[in-house]
């Protein structure tokens, strides 16, 4: 990955990294229970909505939720940091963390399955509806992703784009946000042509007006298929295993397909 990480290091610019860092869930009154989690970045507007229907709910849930790489959040929680819920863009980290003793085997959940899109800005000339082909052309300039090293949208985007036949033209010209969302940012502020994001992204209303996508086929990368754990030790199990719950019941579920997330089993 040295080329990658040298066509990152080029890119100097300062954005406003969509995932941020901490989450915008509303207040919820005193006494609410609390859940703190760490959250891929591909969630963020969708789990801000989650965030919003479990504040009002009875009793109360306030999420205090961070967002970043999976990768990033598997490595904290290896090393102890205290989160009560994690929900990563993949299985595999929350399945390896309750391998290690930092969670039930059973606490393990699916709850998602990710999609893939080309996005590029308005105004743009590139044709996003040629979608991993439209990228070869050197023209384009740069082409955002996240890190294929620690998010699993960005081995995702790395796999797509070698299934497409593009990936060596196109390697030299990456630029890897930390996380996806910062890689879609790149794209919306003009500091890369393009990006290949988590389709949850570019439905959002921040990204919606902004630019123009194309989805990539699921048969050209692995499965992103998303699960959570609830973690050991976590200060309010009950709270904990509500939002599991909601999830991956009836109206989290609803929320999760508005931006365009597949359900386990699909």
């Amino acid at each position: 990955m040295s080329r990658l990480r040298a066509a990152t290091a080029v890119l100097i610019a300062t954005v406003a990294v969509l995932a941020g860092c901490g989450g915008g869930a509303p207040a919820a009154p005193a006494g609410a229970q609390v859940v703190r989690v760490a959250a891929a970045a591909d969630l963020k507007f969708a789990l801000e909505e989650v965030a919003a229907v479990l504040a009002k709910a009875d009793p109360p849930v306030r999420l205090q939720t961070t967002y970043g790489s999976s990768g990033t959040f598997f490595q904290q929680i290896s090393n102890g940091a205290p989160f009560d819920v994690f929900l990563s863009a993949d299985l595999s980290y929350p399945t390896r963390l309750a391998e290690a003793g930092r969670a039930a085997p059973d606490d393990v959940f699916a709850y998602a399955v990710g999609r893939l899109v080309v996005w590029v800005p308005n105004g743009s000339p590139v044709d996003v509806s040629k979608g991993l082909t439209a990228l070869a052309d050197p023209a384009v300039g740069k082409v955002a992703i996240a890190n294929p090293e620690h998010a699993p949208y960005g081995r995702a985007a790395v796999a797509a784009m070698r299934s497409a036949g593009v990936y060596d033209r196109v390697e030299s010209r990456l630029v890897l946000g930390e996380n996806v969302a910062q890689a879609a940012e790149f794209a919306a502020s003009g500091n890369a042509g393009a990006s290949v994001i988590a389709l949850s992204l570019a439905l959002a209303p921040q990204l919606a007006d902004r630019g123009r996508h194309e989805e990539v086929p699921l048969p050209s990368f692995p499965r992103l298929d998303q699960g959570g754990v609830v973690l050991a030790g976590t200060a309010d199990r009950a709270a904990a295993v509500r939002l599991r719950e909601f999830l991956t019941g009836e109206q989290g579920t609803a929320i999760l397909k508005r931006y365009g997330f597949y359900l386990p089993g699909a």
